[in-house]
């Protein structure tokens, strides 16, 4: 199979799909990997670790496209992107399809199977999700504490406090993989941190690791309770596939303390803020009801490589996977694969995405 590794060109974004060592297990099976030129070179992975692992280069965008099988991407296709793919192609990323009806539209009309990394699902977990949710927790912390200073119109409060000063309180919600690391990030810099969750087991567990942590039944009632004490917001909340509910509306939000501080996680999926708008990470923040928002759609961009690496660690297998047998014999091999295919054959094979969007929903048809 011919395994397209294109140039992501979303703004700001430096990650790369395939770490050159990655292209070379597959090289090493038969397969044809071909690599746009400075496709790696934002994650510190340049043509030359292409050119030994045995890649094929490219030149232009649009040639990859032309000539893959399979295109393994880290961002959902742009508009300029969608008229390259075709019927027949495998495209390979994550796609957040529930936040955009245009995009979905475009992938139909294009004809293209496309899975999403996001709603690969092995035991009630999302593996090809976990490792970009991860680096989003950890970094929603730093960012967070970093806007909270005064220079930047935060209140100035420091998360950590100092001897003879309360530290900051940081409220969680959600606590999956993105909640738990960024309630991690903050109980390890000193804040007061609490964790608002429905899953009753899963508040055990997190009741056990993170042990000066409080966790909190997720209700609105509880949520209005504390925002007024809050420094700093961290929406870590995700239902595979779908929009992201939205837990916190204006109203809420005018309740939190002038230069307090709401990172939206799950802008990805629409945002769980009503007054969430995505930004990038050029101009990453705006001010809400004296609230400011940190809303980047590519958080884990930021730190391109641990995300390369991360990211391809998790990727690979299933990548190698569909390239060794196809489709077909890959979602029977890998089951998960099954869940992960959103549009297939101009239709929306996602019940998540479908109900997002009000599209008739339809099962994968496998060969």
């Amino acid at each position: 199979m011919i395994i397209g590794v294109p140039r992501e060109i979303k703004e700001q974004e430096y990650r790369v799909a395939l770490l050159p060592s990655a292209a070379y297990q597959l090289i090493k099976r038969d397969h044809t990997v071909v690599v746009e030129r400075g496709a790696g070179a934002g994650a510190g992975f340049p043509d030359l670790e292409y050119q030994h692992a045995g890649a094929k280069f490219v030149d232009s965008h649009a040639a990859v496209f032309e000539q893959a099988d399979l295109i393994v991407k880290v961002k959902e296709p742009l508009t300029n992107e969608i008229g390259l793919l075709r019927p027949g192609q495998l495209l390979f990323t994550y796609l957040h399809l529930a936040a955009s009806k245009l995009l979905t539209q475009g992938l139909m009309k294009s004809g293209v199977t496309a899975l999403a990394y996001e709603t690969v699902e092995v035991n009630r977990r999302l593996p090809l999700l976990e490792p970009m949710s991860e680096i989003a927790g950890r970094m929603s912390v730093l960012v967070g504490g970093y806007f909270l200073a005064k220079h930047f119109g935060g209140s100035g409060v420091l998360l950590g406090g100092v001897p003879g000063v309360l530290p900051g309180k940081v409220v969680v919600l959600g606590g999956g993989s993105a909640g738990v690391n960024a309630a991690r990030m903050a109980q390890g810099l000193g804040a007061d941190v609490t964790i608002l969750e429905v899953d009753l087991e899963r508040m055990r567990f997190l009741d056990i690791t993170l042990h000066t942590a409080h966790t909190l039944y997720s209700s609105e009632a509880h949520l209005m309770e504390l925002l007024p004490h809050v420094d700093l917001l961290i929406g870590a909340v995700l239902v595979p596939g779908a929009r992201a509910p939205k837990l916190i509306n204006r109203e809420m939000l005018a309740r939190m303390r002038p230069g307090s501080v709401l990172v939206d996680i799950a802008i990805d999926q629409g945002g769980c803020a009503e007054t969430s708008r995505a930004t990038t990470h050029q101009m990453p923040v705006y001010v809400e009801e004296g609230v400011t928002h940190y809303c980047v759609a590519n958080m884990p961009g930021a730190y391109a490589r641990t995300a390369t690496q991360a990211l391809t660690n998790v990727t690979y297998r299933y990548i190698e996977t569909l390239a060794d047998h196809g489709l077909a014999e890959a979602c029977r091999l890998q089951p998960a694969l099954l869940g992960g295919i959103n549009v297939m054959n101009g239709k929306v094979t996602h019940k998540a995405v479908a109900d997002a969007h009000g599209f008739p929903f339809a099962e994968p048809q496998l060969q």
